[in-house]
């Protein structure tokens, strides 16, 4: 039915559309979970770096404080220290390369000063405070007696941390909780920017449960500097490929290239007492090549099915519309314009082939009376019925046209005149039965005129027609529901009985 092919062509449309849509969806889908997987991946690989990372520093500095605790010990230990023993512990110390530099810081009591200075042979200088008067007036102050480091600058051996405002609070803290103590990062006094570590040196032997008597105990510090630089590159060295490493103290860099956060993951790095930030991004961060590439081939197959959908939809609208046009409307025969065209190629094939056919109008006898006693729609109803009662009966090659109101016409290729007839009969015998076991319909019959053509008969189109026309008539005027076969002579044109 027309209707129903309208519906499927449109049904076709939308499905390819939908399909289109689906496959340019899903492989955006698609690129987006690989570029989610590919971050995620990302993201957990540079985690997990920045935690090896820390490790490693943390554990290159823990390698050092152990050995600064070694060197703690030996200074409990020896009663007089000399140069000597001092530099034969600080190369051990520095050997590792940890570590910047190493030193022991005395606490000389205000009465041992004098004999302090002539001991070392060198006078103690306190720069912060301004010389030897405020240092006068404290009862103990922590002098530089040893120092070493790798640097090419020496700290001054002397100089009162004690009076340092920048150093003395850790030194201080070590001092009194008896652990060993972290700085923030500062200048080192060997240079360069880097951390304290100060580890309390305290009488052998002594008690040192409470802060009154780890202050009475103190003989000193060991010291060792941590520079930045150096625990920077022993976290990227943990890290397979080049990384950036950013050290963080406070919120605020201390050491490497600003990372954003949004590009950067981060892990705790602890010194002694003391933790600081490292910061660290892989710049092998996953590309958009192959979701973008995933992306852009769903969308140009997409594209492409698209417009493949419209060409076929195009095309399938231009085959409808030329179906519509050669189509009756009310029954899906063929109309008066497709049946003339075909009519034309038959009496053309018959011509080259030397074959016989036959062409048969049909019209229904008193069909006005229906319409006019039982309404339109049910004459619409009766039309459809005996539109299906001429197509079940014709061959493939047989042509079935609804000509306007309750007319019909067709055209039976290679059929004799004796197979025409019977054709008709057969035809006219079913419309006369339609309707009989039908409540919805009333009962019809039909006048049926044949008009033969092919060789030996002379005619052409209109002949065909004109032949046929009289023959339905002349068995309308016989009294209806009854064939005719056309005289092969010329006829007049009938005038239409009434009904």
């Amino acid at each position: 039915m027309p209707g129903y092919d309208n519906r499927y062509v449109r049904f076709r449309f939308f499905l390819g559309l939908a399909v289109v849509a689906a496959i340019a969806v899903g492989c955006v889908v698609a690129a987006l979970v690989v570029r989610d997987h590919e971050t995620n991946a990302f993201e957990a690989r540079q985690k997990d770096e920045a935690v090896r990372a820390a490790g490693q520093a943390e554990a290159s500095a823990a390698l050092s404080l152990g050995q600064l605790a070694s060197a703690a010990a030996f200074y409990q230990t020896v009663d007089r220290l000399t140069a000597h023993k001092f530099h034969v512990m600080a190369e051990s110390l520095l050997s590792a390369g940890n570590l910047r530099g190493t030193a022991l810081i005395l606490a000389v009591r205000n009465r041992d000063r004098a004999r302090f200075e002539r001991g070392r042979g060198r006078p103690i200088v306190d720069i912060t405070a301004g010389g030897f008067p405020r240092a006068a007036r404290r009862h103990i102050y922590y002098p530089l007696a040893f120092a070493d480091s790798h640097s090419l600058l020496k700290p001054p051996l002397g100089y009162d941390l004690g009076g340092d405002p920048l150093r003395a609070p850790y030194l201080f803290r070590a001092r009194d909780s008896g652990r060993p103590v972290a700085s923030r990062v500062m200048q080192l006094l060997s240079g360069g920017a880097g951390i304290y570590v100060f580890r309390p040196v305290y009488r052998d032997g002594a008690t040192t449960a409470t802060v009154t008597q780890r202050r009475h105990a103190l003989r000193g510090f060991a010291v060792g500097s941590f520079d930045v630089r150096k625990l920077a590159a022993a976290a990227s060295s943990a890290v397979e490929g080049d990384v950036d490493v950013q050290l963080r103290e406070n919120g605020q860099s201390v050491e490497g290239p600003s990372l954003p956060p949004g590009e950067s993951d981060f892990s705790n790095l602890r010194i002694a007492d003391r933790t600081w930030v490292l910061a660290l991004r892989d710049p092998a961060a996953p590309k958009v090549t192959l979701p973008a590439l995933i992306a852009v081939f769903g969308i140009s197959i997409a594209v492409l099915l698209a417009a493949l959908v419209m060409v076929w939809s195009r095309k399938d609208r231009m085959q409808e519309l030329q179906r519509q046009a050669s189509q009756d409307v009310l029954t899906g025969l063929k109309n008066r314009r497709r049946f003339e065209e075909d009519l034309h190629r038959e009496l053309a094939r018959s011509r080259r082939e030397g074959t016989e056919g036959a062409v048969l109008m049909l019209d229904l006898d008193h069909f006005k009376q229906v319409n006019d006693t039982l309404g339109h729609p049910t004459g619409d109803r009766l039309i459809a019925g005996i539109a299906d009662v001429l197509r079940s009966r014709m061959r493939e090659t047989d042509v079935v046209a609804r000509l306007g109101g309750d007319e019909f016409a067709l055209v039976l290729p290679r059929c004799d005149q004796e197979e025409a007839l019977t054709v008709a009969e057969e035809i006219a015998a079913a419309v006369r039965d339609h309707g009989s076991d039908r409540g919805d319909v009333p009962n019809v019959t039909a006048s049926i005129g044949i008009a033969m053509f092919g060789p030996g008969r002379q005619g052409d189109f209109d002949r065909a027609l004109t032949e046929a026309d009289a023959a339905m008539y002349e068995a309308k005027q016989s009294g209806r529901d009854t064939v005719r076969l056309a005289k092969p002579e010329p006829v007049a044109e009938p005038k239409d009985p009434v009904g």
